[in-house]
């Protein structure tokens, strides 16, 4: 998993999550295009995320990097932590998110923890199963936090 991460103008922070090299078959040879999945957010409870296509690496960032900021969504966070359990089954993986206490740290792993940690949410513990693709664990990550209510 590569990470790369950039703090710009009002304090939005961008990581890249993935980059993948994709080759399509055509006459006359392959045709190849880089995919980066990348995930925003102000640590003060928004966070996007976005996936761009471009024939070089820095476009296709650029593009995902546009994108995940028009669509940020808001997290809602309660005493640094989340305000309370869920859990969802989107395509092929199982999210299981859960508030922890004070000082517990993001007890998540892969995708989930970036996309926490943008979010500005400090304590937390889950798990992911089912699927090791890190695109559709983004996905599901953030269709779970979605499912939050303000208490």
């Amino acid at each position: 998993m590569r990470q790369q991460r950039k703090q710009n103008e009002g304090g939005i922070e961008e990581k890249v999550l993935l980059i993948r090299r994709v080759s399509k078959k055509i006459t006359g040879g392959n045709y190849v295009t880089f995919s980066a999945l990348v995930v925003v957010g102000d640590k003060k409870g928004k966070v996007g995320i976005g996936l761009g296509r471009g024939q070089e690496v820095p476009p296709a960032i650029q593009k995902a990097i546009t994108y995940a900021k028009k669509h940020l969504i808001a997290v809602p966070i309660k005493n640094k932590t989340l305000p309370h359990q869920v859990m969802l089954k989107y395509k092929a993986s199982k999210i299981l998110l859960k508030p922890a206490p004070e000082g517990t740290g993001l007890k998540v792993g892969s995708v989930a923890r970036v996309i926490l940690d943008l979010a500005g949410v400090e304590n937390a513990s889950g798990k992911i199963i089912g699927s090791r693709n890190q695109v559709v664990n983004t996905y599901a990550i953030m269709k779970a936090l979605q499912m939050f209510r303000q208490w």
